[in-house]
């Protein structure tokens, strides 16, 4: 078979979170050869430039993200706005529909890889190019909420349907609570840029791809990938967990001092990812819980929703009762450094995808706090089946207090408790599984198989 360098163009979502994703895939497919062209916003640029590890084959070609009424000026990525109006940066993506054909036309690579744009593959198909739907989020999810299984079965489920599986899904025992299934009920209706309902563009996304690739292995997703090659009826390839190569930064020298200053495995490090924006009293009760537990914390988290500082959500004297023994962040930190430090033995996650996949080569004991979407089943899957964390517990309302948070902090951090052992031993097995390089050679180098056999 001709193994010759493909060509592969990348449009993921615009979210930090999605793009960093993608460009770990790209540098493991530029270290086999091929050529990538990744298209991101010119801003968001800088902030992957970092983590090319290959210039000379992936190339960045800024797209300019036109205004939609209701955005704020100069607005590319879910990072520049609220919640709410992440429906608005989808349908400027829309708009970028041309602008991406003109750039395809003239570059004619074999495949575009996407995610949330559903129109890329009637796009594709019409300039003879393959479209491959990336999923990074999990099958686990995936399986759940968007196979024909349950998209079939309308958009009317009641909250009640929606906390169990769809028919045939592999594990009985990954459930949502009701205030979750009260949350993707209510999504089920909700539409996400161009007037287009949220599940009908994942949905079509998913469907109407020439391949599905995911970001997991078998090892740990293999019957959910199963589940969704039987209801999608196509190939569904794993191309396994990319671990990720050192980025071609160093640690701040502010937290290589910080960290540096207590002993191994003794700080607790909190980060809800770059987009995630908590109700303020629950951004109150993370920081006291984290105070709560006596350690010493550093947590990287966006202002709590109506406030423009980290700093002006805390409560009453809690700066002054810290002492230097906590910081609260406000901005960017290339988390896969923090979490190699040393001194980081336990990591508070929202449990998105590329945290998870972070976490997991590292040694530090994981807190589980998902709040929406994938995030949810991750948690499951994590807690739960691989038994790798402790999901902090959350009341019937879906909120956590100042005590939950600690409770399960204390948890992990104790080499004595009994659930900190198995977690603990499951984690080391799981680190070492994924670190195993003939693992990852094997995935990358199976799906860059596959790609071939695509375009034959």
């Amino acid at each position: 078979m001709d193994s010759r360098p493909l060509h592969i163009a990348m449009y993921p979502w615009l979210a930090l979170g999605h793009q960093t994703a993608f460009l770990h895939l790209c540098n493991k497919l530029a270290k086999r050869g091929h050529k990538i062209t990744f298209f991101t916003p010119k801003r968001t640029q800088a902030k992957l430039e970092p983590f090319n590890l290959h210039p000379h084959l992936i190339t960045f070609v800024p797209i300019t993200v036109p205004h939609v009424d209701g955005l704020p000026p100069n607005a590319e990525t879910t990072n520049d706005v609220s919640y709410p109006l992440q429906t608005l940066i989808m349908t400027a993506m829309d708009l970028t529909r041309d602008h991406i054909e003109a750039h395809l036309s003239k570059l004619k690579p074999d495949f575009v890889f996407y995610d949330f744009t559903h129109w890329m593959p009637s796009l594709t198909r019409r300039l003879g190019i393959k479209a491959v739907h990336y999923c990074t989020a999990s099958s686990v999810m995936v399986g759940y909420t968007l196979s024909p299984a349950r998209y079939h079965q309308g958009n009317n489920k009641t909250e009640s349907d929606l906390m169990k599986p769809p028919p045939g899904y592999p594990d009985a025992s990954i459930k949502l609570h009701a205030h979750e299934a009260k949350a993707f009920s209510s999504k089920r209706k909700d539409t996400f840029g161009s007037n287009v309902l949220f599940y009908d563009r994942q949905y079509i996304a998913l469907n109407e791809a020439d391949m599905l690739a995911v970001r997991t292995c078998r090892e740990i997703e293999g019957p959910y990938l199963d589940y969704l090659e039987d209801q999608f009826k196509k190939s569904v390839v794993p191309t396994g967990p990319v671990i990720l190569e050192p980025p071609n930064k160093s640690l701040e020298g502010k937290w290589v001092t910080w960290l540096g200053g207590y002993k191994p495995d003794s700080v607790v490090y909190c980060c809800f990812g770059s987009e995630c924006k908590l109700q303020p009293n629950q951004f109150q009760e993370l920081l006291l819980g984290l105070e709560l537990t006596g350690m010493p914390f550093l947590a990287a988290l966006k202002p709590p929703f109506g406030y423009e500082s980290v700093e002006e959500a805390f409560s009453e004297g809690f700066q002054e009762r810290l002492k230097g023994r906590g910081i609260v962040h406000g901005g960017w930190v290339i988390q896969q450094l923090i979490l190699e430090h040393p001194s980081v033995g336990c990591f508070i996650t929202h449990c998105g995808s590329g945290s998870l996949s972070e976490a997991l080569v590292n040694k530090c004991q994981l807190v589980l706090l998902p709040n929406v979407g994938d995030q949810i089943f991750n948690a499951r899957m994590m807690g739960n089946n691989l038994q790798v964390g402790v999901e902090v517990v959350k009341g019937e309302d879906g909120f956590y207090t100042k005590e939950s948070v600690c409770k399960a902090v204390s948890i992990v951090m104790d080499d004595e408790n009994e659930i900190s052992i198995k977690v603990r031993g499951n984690h080391s097995k799981i680190r070492k599984m994924l670190l195993n390089n003939d693992l990852e050679s094997y995935y990358v180098d199976n799906f860059c198989r596959k790609l071939q056999e695509i375009v034959q």
